[in-house]
């Protein structure tokens, strides 16, 4: 996968790069990563077992990509343990970091970068240090087992989890690619029933692996009201699925039967419904909840134009071969030009947000 974007494709399906880490981007990642900080550090002053005894702090990134992205977390995550490590006089901590996605992400990539990855950690910390952090790859879904039991104190997913383990069965959804205002009734209990149903299964099978008072940092999309078909969650597909109808009309360069074939397998819940889940599989204790809101207008001379051409650019790289699977890669970049002009439409009458959660969850 190319560079983490504002989706960050389910588990590593993500495509091309058409565009460098936006704002919005850089202002998520800031802010994920200070509360992960936090949260370790926590950890070890209040509720987990004395640091200075501590052989192995065990991580798992789920959904990690193979992006520079990745290894960012990873070496912000060690420096953090290195701090630690030494205020506690805890000189042999060694640190095993295990990064999750799906086989067909490119592990390759990253397992490339290691030798320079641990080379710039040398420099940084000592050689030493250096030859206490293991890092490895585990090719499999995080709706399943990942780890043997009680063997990990830390998970991090980092804008996965909305996307689904699939596109709810039976939906009947013509002209539409997502949830929107004017769906039939059973299409936003489908997509609501899928995500109750891989949300929990996600943090039941991390409640198997995860030693106790261990935590999890989880950032993905949401929405800020009840209503599922809200603008903050509906609208960034609306128009993609009116820029594929476009192709349609244009001298028929795609069937309508192909677009009307087509759904996204992606769900942005409500904050009441994340609460509901978590409480009901009872293996967790929600310590926080961080709701952050970004403009979708991110040029900075106000330029809706180029607002468009940003955002884009962004869910192009999120979920492009997703779209060349179904089809094909013919059309696309007229597709995209076409959302690039409906989003900057949209800008000029409206703005809107997206919403992102990010939660903090201790093991009982």
């Amino acid at each position: 996968m190319s560079n983490i974007n504002i989706l960050h494709m389910n588990q590593g399906v993500g495509g091309k790069s058409y565009a460098k880490n936006s704002s919005i981007q850089m202002s998520m990642m800031s802010k994920t990563l200070t509360i992960v900080k936090d949260t370790i550090t926590d950890m070890f002053t209040n509720h987990f077992t004395p640091f200075e005894i501590l052989e192995t702090f065990k991580i798992a990134d789920v959904g990690c990509a193979s992006g520079p992205n990745t290894l960012l977390f990873v070496s912000e995550v060690i420096d953090t343990v290195y701090n630690l490590s030494n205020q506690n006089q805890n000189k042999s901590l060694e640190i095993s970091i295990v990064l999750n996605d799906l086989h067909k992400n490119d592990f390759n990539n990253i397992f490339s970068a290691l030798p320079s990855f641990y080379n710039r950690l040398q420099e940084r910390h000592g050689y030493e240090f250096s030859q206490k952090c293991f890092i490895s790859g585990v090719a499999a879904s995080f709706y399943e087992r990942l780890l043997p039991c009680k063997s990990v104190h830390f998970v991090h997913s980092s804008n996965s989890l909305h996307w689904l383990s699939q596109v709810p069965n039976n939906l009947k959804n013509k002209g539409h690619i997502y949830m929107a205002k004017d769906c039939l009734p059973n299409v936003f209990e489908a997509y609501k029933n899928q995500f109750y149903k891989d949300f929990s299964s996600f943090i039941n099978k991390r409640s198997h692996e995860i030693l106790p008072s261990g935590r999890m940092v989880l950032t993905f999309m949401g929405r800020s009201i009840p209503e599922p078909s809200s603008n903050d969650c509906c609208c960034l597909w609306e128009l993609l699925a009116q820029s594929l109808l476009d192709m349609v009309s244009q001298q028929g360069l795609i069937q309508k039967e192909v677009v009307d074939s087509f759904n996204l397998p992606l769900y942005t819940p409500y904050t009441d419904e994340v609460k509901e889940i978590i409480m009901e599989e009872k293996s967790f204790d929600l310590e926080k909840m961080e709701i952050f809101k970004y403009n979708w207008d991110q040029d900075d001379n106000n330029d809706k134009k180029k607002s468009g051409e940003i955002l884009a650019n962004c869910i192009r790289a999120a979920i492009e071969p997703m779209l060349r699977t179904h089809f094909g890669e013919l059309f696309l970049n007229n597709v995209f030009k076409r959302y690039t002009e409906r989003i900057a439409d949209h800008l000029k009458i409206e703005k809107t947000k997206f919403i992102n959660f990010t939660i903090c969850l201790r093991k009982k």
